[in-house]
């Protein structure tokens, strides 16, 4: 059986990490930019998918 481990943060350190307010993070989830899961209510974003929309926006200022 493979183990996976997958950290979450939650919008208050992502808004940390990338010097972003409450309302730019929410807006880069609602727009499918920055991936997001629920877990009962709870909004949680995988440090991948931080670490891939970094990429991406570097990859695009190239």
């Amino acid at each position: 059986m493979t183990t996976v481990t997958v950290e979450l943060l939650t919008v208050p350190e992502v808004m940390t990490r990338l010097k972003l307010g409450r309302s730019k993070v929410y807006d880069l989830i609602r727009s499918h930019r920055l991936v997001s899961i629920k877990i009962d209510g709870a909004r949680r974003i995988p440090v991948d998918a931080v670490r891939d929309f970094v990429l991406g926006q570097m990859e695009e200022a190239a």
